[in-house]
């Protein structure tokens, strides 16, 4: 990912389109033959000279043709030929946009695969569902992750969208009209370059494109930051049922030796907030003055790279978390049964609205007796077996069944077998 940002990606990016448009102009008859052929052999040239020439030019695409035309001798004066910067500019941004989503994509396979084996291996798991923080009812850590790869599966689909959106280049000159170009050639060099040309242009391809694919960058940046953060929750000394991989020789602190801190996902959701701050760019980018202005311009060359290179470690450092997370079932258990078996407040509820009680009746006996057990820190199955408005009126046997917590759970993770990333 580093690569494709580099100065050097972004060069050869250019290059690949130069190249492109050159071997159309010479396709369409303009170019002689043989200077396109020497063209289509040009190196790219070394950031070092680029950032030479600049100094004295004051326009980075200026610098970057001369710099290349210099490499040419007399045929390098078809370099460049009938094109603006922008031409050059966005269609190469799309070349490395296509190539950096690969990535994350393939990012986004491996997390999404990770999730599903810890899926797999706690489906059956029990552990204490919370609403508010507070104890709600039992679930599983197994149904907790399935959920989790449904909206990686959700992010990839979004992510695969935008990028499409993205596959498109424009070589229709200084305001689009194709007034020194040709929609013939802008149809040749896309071809060859595996892009669609844009169906109309300014002077640039307009910024919706590019705000679509940061706002998506940002929601699955967004889920990562949802996860790591439910996996710090879970690994407070309270709670304790997860730890993150602790590696033989780490220091969790510099000066208290029994740490052991969720760093890494402390870390995900800290630049989760930055590829967010990148999308709120994105938008302000889409409104540009007539046929363009250049504010999106520098903006630019700091959001997307960083939100790629953001989101490829985020990604990155999730599967290795998630490979190597601690699960601590028993502690699970223990967390479960210490609210001293509330949750099955509602089981009893409906068994008594079974039992022709009224609702609200029913609730408030079931209230009582939960208020109770949660004051004087008892057995709530005990007080109900000890009430005999509630006792005497439903099977407290059958009420009473964890079983009944995870007997869909097979349902739902059926549904994984289903096509993913429609």
């Amino acid at each position: 990912m580093a690569r494709i940002w580099s100065e050097e990606g972004k060069f050869s990016a250019l290059l690949d389109v130069e190249k492109a448009a050159t071997l159309a102009w010479a396709e369409l008859g303009t170019v002689p033959p043989e200077a396109a052929d020497l063209i289509s052999q040009a190196r790219t040239p070394a950031p070092e000279r680029v950032s030479e020439l600049e100094q004295t030019l004051h326009h980075d695409i200026a610098a970057f043709v001369d710099a290349v035309a210099e490499q040419l001798g007399p045929e390098g004066r078809w370099f460049h030929y009938g094109l603006t910067s922008s031409d050059v500019v966005d269609t190469a941004l799309a070349l490395q946009i296509r190539e950096a989503g690969r990535l994350l994509l393939e990012g986004l396979d491996r997390a999404f695969a990770a999730v599903v084996a810890r899926a797999e291996e706690h489906r059956f798991t029990l552990q204490m569902g919370r609403t508010h923080g507070v104890h709600a009812e039992p679930t599983t850590f197994g149904l907790k992750l399935v959920g989790w790869a449904f909206e990686l599966d959700r992010g990839r689909v979004r992510i695969g969208r935008a990028l499409e959106g993205m596959r498109v280049g424009k070589l229709s000159g200084a305001v689009g009209t194709y007034a020194a170009t040709d929609p013939e050639l802008e149809r040749i060099a896309c071809e060859r370059l595996g892009l669609e040309p844009a169906p109309t242009s300014t002077q640039i391809i307009q910024r919706d494109r590019h705000a679509e694919l940061l706002c998506a960058l940002a929601v699955v940046a967004s889920s990562l930051d949802t996860f790591a953060l439910e996996i710090r929750h879970l690994a407070r000394t309270e709670v304790a049922e997860v730890q993150e991989p602790f590696g033989k020789g780490q220091k969790g602190s510099s000066s208290m030796p029994h740490k052991r801190n969720p760093v890494v996902a402390e870390r995900i959701c800290g630049l989760a907030r930055v590829v967010r701050g990148t999308a709120l760019v994105g938008l302000e980018n889409v409104a540009l003055w007539h046929e363009r202005d250049i504010s999106h311009s520098s903006a630019e060359r700091v959001v997307i790279p960083d939100a790629f290179l953001a989101l490829d470690y985020m990604l990155d450092r999730f599967a290795w978390l998630v490979d190597g997370l601690v699960v601590r079932a028993e502690r699970m258990r223990r967390n479960l049964e210490a609210s001293h078996y509330l949750f099955f407040s509602q089981r009893v509820l409906l068994a008594l609205v079974e039992s022709g009680l009224e609702r609200d009746e029913a609730y408030r006996l079931v209230q009582r007796d939960a208020m109770r057990a949660w004051e004087e820190e008892l057995d709530f199955r005990a007080l109900v077996r000890a009430d005999d408005e509630i006792a005497s009126r439903i099977d407290l046997d059958a009420v009473f069944d964890l079983d009944a917590y995870t007997k869909h759970v097979d349902t739902v993770f059926n549904r994984l077998k289903e096509p993913v990333h429609a």
